[in-house]
């Protein structure tokens, strides 16, 4: 295993145990007031990035501003989904019907005209399949929980999209630090109008809240623009997808979660089905390492 390698399965691993710092973030901050706090200080650390990684790309600066408030709104939708959705289901649930979101993107990509190969359609049928048995009890009902992560799941797919989008125009790092400024503005409106946030409250979740937006912003984008320079985009995906098992991994570890039998299985038709559908083909590889420098 390669350095770069290391550096994404190290970020995958951040992601995921992020859902257990969101759980145990909640227990002294509502939803909102933790995504607000959340989101201002992955801004923050993001800052300093940009004397880091400089970039030589041209910013069309309307592309990055539009952009960046349409991708911070789907940033502040789906994570307000999440950390709602926490309260009333596992770390593990959430982070795997996260990760659906890779499953779904082909699926929405059809109405903007992308093509989808058919080993992708085999991927997103068996995570379907485990979403089922994941999710949905007896009498089809569905776990209140599940059914508002699922919901998330569609902003994050939008999100997925509009930064596949934007990126032929502006840089990352710009863009993210734009995304998340907006995302922590109408974090920050929707918690003082809905909930009454205190700085006794902050304190308390002054660890999960570091680990959230500094680790799972800053230090995650990080390793994960270092990897991502000498892996192709196919395996990074691949690589990065694991989030899912690590929010399990993380759940059982720290918060005494199980799994049953019927959601073990449908974590596992879902990770097969992510797995299939971002496998690396074996017609791209020449020309992905023709691209590295």
């Amino acid at each position: 295993m390669s350095i770069a390698h290391l550096l994404l399965w190290t970020t995958a691993a951040i992601w995921g145990f992020a859902f257990v710092a969101q759980s145990v973030g909640m227990e002294s901050l509502g939803p909102h007031s933790f995504n607000a706090v959340r989101f201002l200080l992955a801004t923050l650390s993001l800052l300093p990035l940009l004397y880091l990684f400089k970039s030589n790309k041209a910013q069309e600066k309307k592309k990055l501003w539009v952009g960046g408030m349409a991708a911070g709104s789907c940033l502040f939708l789906g994570f307000t989904c999440q950390q709602i959705g926490l309260q009333y289901t596992t770390a593990g649930n959430a982070g795997f019907i996260t990760s659906m979101y890779i499953v779904f993107v082909p699926i929405l990509g059809l109405l903007l005209g992308h093509k989808t190969e058919k080993h992708t359609w085999v991927g997103v049928a068996l995570a379907l399949v485990g979403l089922y048995s994941l999710t949905v009890g007896p009498n089809l009902a569905i776990n209140k929980g599940d059914a508002i992560e699922l919901l998330g799941t569609l902003f994050w797919t939008g999100h997925v999209l509009l930064i596949g989008y934007l990126s032929r125009y502006v840089s990352a790092l710009p863009l993210s630090i734009v995304q998340f400024f907006v995302a922590t503005l109408l974090a920050t409106v929707t918690a003082f109008a809905l909930e009454s946030p205190t700085i006794e409250g902050i304190k308390m979740a002054w660890w999960p809240l570091v680990y959230a937006g500094v680790a799972s912003s800053g230090i995650a984008f990080t390793l994960q623009t270092l990897g991502q320079k000498n892996v192709s985009p196919s395996v990074s995906a691949l690589i990065l997808s694991s989030e899912a098992v690590f929010a399990v991994l993380g759940g059982w570890l720290f918060m005494e979660e199980t799994l049953s039998t019927r959601a073990l299985v449908g974590c596992g038709f879902i990770m097969t089905g992510m797995i299939i559908s971002q496998w690396p083909r074996q017609t791209k590889p020449a020309i992905e390492l023709a691209q590295q420098p």
